[in-house]
């Protein structure tokens, strides 16, 4: 059954995240409004996918603290802990209704993301989804096996060239940096800049926005 959009935003707010996330989440929602089977691509710890009301999510994650906080928090209905390298090994042909892949493909080489956005679309029966930044953003390990570096960057003409959808996520690029944080201080009053420029202006020209979010339909 899936989760009604002001339930979902209830939900979402009751997190604690910051606005720009919670609108972020929105639009993957709408991005997945007619799937009910999803695989989740770097699943994560506390993926807020969860809260969709999908019939199957499944989460697959290559760093095992992460599948074991997933596992202990009950955030999917199966999850993995394997190499998303090798997706196409692990999952069968339109298996799923959708596969999502957020803050991810900056993490794998060029030929590497390629490659999963192949298989990403070979496994999906109706949708892939990606979030990432827009263009390279450097980024660092917090720890060495943590898998957080950035090793490539996609923009929105390569995207729509490879036949996606390209819409701006998180508001306007200059204001954040490593994992999307907002860099000026006041946080509170930049974070709120940023959502402005997000509806304003961001979110229908992509090439200016700090993520895109990434839609190709089947």
């Amino acid at each position: 059954m899936r989760t009604g959009r002001i339930a979902l935003l209830r939900t979402l707010l009751r997190q604690g995240l910051p606005p720009s996330s919670v609108v972020t989440l929105l639009q993957i929602r709408s991005a997945l409004r007619d799937c009910r089977s999803v695989l989740d691509v770097g699943c994560g710890p506390a993926s807020n996918l969860r809260h969709f009301g999908f019939d199957r999510l499944v989460g697959i994650d290559g760093y095992e603290p992460n599948v074991t906080a997933a596992r202990r928090d009950g955030t999917h209905d199966q999850l993995v802990l394997g190499d998303v390298r090798n997706l196409g090994d692990l999952f069968r042909e339109n298996e799923f209704d959708a596969c999502v892949a957020l803050d991810l493909i900056e993490h794998l080489t060029k030929p590497e993301g390629m490659a999963l956005l192949q298989s990403m679309e070979r496994i999906a029966a109706r949708r892939a989804v990606l979030l990432t930044p827009n263009g390279f953003l450097p980024q660092r390990h917090a720890e060495q096996s943590d898998l957080q570096e950035h090793l490539s960057g996609w923009d929105c003409a390569e995207m729509r060239a490879l036949g996606y959808r390209v819409m701006g996520a998180l508001g306007p690029k200059g204001l954040r940096g490593e994992y999307h944080r907002i860099r000026w201080k006041p946080a509170a009053f930049w974070s709120l800049v940023s959502l402005a420029g997000h509806f304003l202006f961001t979110r229908w020209v992509p090439a200016r926005a700090a993520a895109i979010l990434c839609v190709k339909a089947k």
